[in-house]
């Protein structure tokens, strides 16, 4: 039994969708996903599990930065033998290059943390995306006439910060955009020989305060979820 998923064995799918948020895990299951059943609750991080055209699928929160992702991506890579996980996230741009609202699907992830370093012997400082669920979802936005624009992402430990100006690793690997979580998700998934993807919507260009609304989110993050969903259904 995983310690911080309290999920039994065969109720987990082989794919899950991870957002940060547990709310936006239950706000996903009630209106995209059928029969969805919640299956664990521990510590307030909801999973459930349904189905999306006809589909077994699951989706359940990771928690903000490194430490959490990297806890229930590992319990469920290794307890619950999923084979996908899909972030599906927000990012800040720190370009106005990128408009709110954009899609992005993560080719690399940039770091300054130890995250992979000492939890996996890992010393690189920029990790790929795992496995082919990079290119399924490329596939399946051209499908659905989305554009999501293959880009590298800083992964950050840090929120607030004292110096305004982008960290030096962010322009090093021409990452326009900022996050804190899919470095811990492909460090996992590199460790075990798993799939895993970002998909992040642009919710804040930094530099000109500009952001997406609360009452903008819901319909915002729908092309994202949509493409989270059609992606996953599409690996099985």
């Amino acid at each position: 039994m995983s310690i911080h998923i309290s999920a039994k064995k065969g109720e987990i799918a082989k794919v899950v969708l991870q957002p940060g948020d547990p709310l936006r895990a239950k706000y996903i299951a009630e209106n995209f996903l059928q029969d969805a059943k919640l299956v664990s609750q521990t510590r307030g991080i909801f999973y459930y599990t349904g189905l999306y055209k006809g589909k077994e699928i699951t989706v359940g929160a990771s928690g903000m930065g490194f430490p959490s992702i990297g806890i229930y991506s590992f319990e469920l890579f290794t307890e619950y033998e999923v084979d996908t996980i899909i972030r599906i996230g927000t990012c800040g741009a720190y370009t106005t290059d990128l408009k709110v609202f954009d899609l992005l699907n993560v080719e690399y992830a940039a770091t300054e943390s130890t995250y992979a370093k000492y939890a996996w012997d890992i010393d690189d400082e920029i990790l790929s995306h795992q496995g082919n669920i990079f290119h399924t979802i490329n596939e399946m936005a051209l499908e659905m006439s989305l554009t999501a624009k293959a880009t590298n992402i800083h992964s950050s430990d840090i929120f607030y910060r004292k110096d305004p100006a982008i960290p030096a690793i962010a322009t090093k690997h021409h990452c326009p955009a900022v996050e804190m979580e899919a470095f811990g998700l492909f460090a996992n998934a590199q460790h075990l020989g798993k799939n895993a993807a970002t998909i992040l919507t642009v919710s804040d260009i930094i530099p000109t305060h500009e952001n997406i609304s609360a009452d903008q989110r819901e319909t915002a993050l729908k092309p994202m979820i949509e493409l989270a969903l059609e992606a996953g259904i599409r690996s099985l």
